[in-house]
């Protein structure tokens, strides 16, 4: 199996404070693979230099083939969830992701109903994102991750603010990507959602990555 994402001897220091140390691994394709670690702990800060959003200090990351800041500035083929995504709050899940998917132009309506429908909420429902629950919020990220059917998933705690039910929902989900053969990297405090995903498993301690 090629792999995905390749962290080669990564390191990052904010106010001469290391935050990631020495950090060597490889995502296979066509898993789910989790970061599990504590606030503060670094795991943010990775996926972050592997989407091109921070400039490792030394080393470097690839995804599917091309080094990050050499060959592109950010990876192609990759939805994320990172943090929390900033949503228009007086505009609906609809016309958010539309707005969102003109930024890019790759796709159209037909594929933003697709996606919204596919995380469980309704495209047609006029409600305003502001006055959306955590739960629909973090169903309308993950729908903006998958819009553009992307090939890696790269998912920053997606199962915040989730039901009982919308966690099985979201498991649910993320095991169909996998049999369709994308990657999918989640980062999570909540080691049960990890395990219960993931073939293979991290963690990550004040910037030390070690595999479980």
């Amino acid at each position: 199996m090629s792999n995905s994402i390749i962290v080669d001897h990564v390191s990052k220091f904010f106010d001469g404070k290391s935050v990631l140390s020495d950090v060597t691994v490889s995502f296979e394709h066509g898993q789910i693979h989790g970061i599990i670690g504590r606030n503060g702990s670094g795991k943010t800060v990775l996926i972050k230099t592997i989407c091109g959003f921070i400039k490792p200090d030394s080393g470097r990351t690839t995804v599917s083939g091309k080094v990050i800041g050499k060959d592109v500035d950010f990876p192609e083929n990759v939805g994320a969830i990172i943090e929390a995504p900033g949503f228009l709050p007086t505009q609906s899940a609809y016309k958010n992701l539309m707005y969102l998917a003109s930024l890019r132009g790759k796709i159209g309506k037909k594929e933003v109903r697709k996606a919204i429908q596919i995380v469980g909420l309704n495209p047609d429902d006029k409600k305003h994102v502001g006055k959306f629950s955590m739960g629909m919020k973090q169903r309308l990220a993950l729908a903006q991750a998958i819009m553009e059917d992307p090939d890696i998933l790269i998912l920053d705690e997606p199962m915040n603010g989730l039901d009982k039910d919308g966690v099985a929902d979201i498991r649910k989900l993320l095991l169909g990507f996998k049999q369709a053969g994308k990657t999918i990297l989640i980062v999570s405090h909540n080691s049960e959602d990890i395990h219960a995903l993931c073939d293979t498993v991290y963690e990550m301690d004040k910037g030390h990555l070690t595999c479980l």
